[in-house]
């Protein structure tokens, strides 16, 4: 996934913001929280970083290509780094950064969920 990919499908989801910030990462968000960071990798393959499940992040920590996301793993949370190949097929990639999206909206305040018009489940 290229970096304008990568954007254009973080835009596509509903009520997402984007900032760059910390060395020039592309940072989106949802209700101010971030759910997907682009940038960051010493590769040709663009650094993508989402939040995962307990059960995602433990099956995918291991798999070629992904790593616990620096900084973010160090301090207990689930986050995934997709950094080098062979990674994840860009459908997959999209699914678990949708999934990040999801998990990060649901942890929103109701308040906030209402205002968004976000309905979880």
């Amino acid at each position: 996934m290229t970096r304008d990919e990568f954007n254009d499908f973080c835009k596509s989801l509903p009520h997402t913001t984007h900032v760059v910030q910390w060395g020039g990462a592309d940072v989106w968000k949802i209700g101010g929280k971030v759910f997907a960071i682009g940038g960051w990798t010493k590769t040709d393959t663009l650094g993508i970083t989402f939040k995962t499940s307990e059960i995602g992040y433990e099956v995918l920590k291991e798999q070629p290509g992904l790593r616990p996301a620096p900084y973010l793993a160090s301090r207990g949370m689930k986050w995934i780094q997709h950094y080098d190949k062979p990674g994840l097929a860009d459908d997959d990639l999209q699914g678990h950064i949708e999934n990040s999206y999801n998990l990060v909206a649901s942890g929103l305040t109701k308040k906030l969920q209402r205002e968004l018009n976000i309905h979880q489940n």
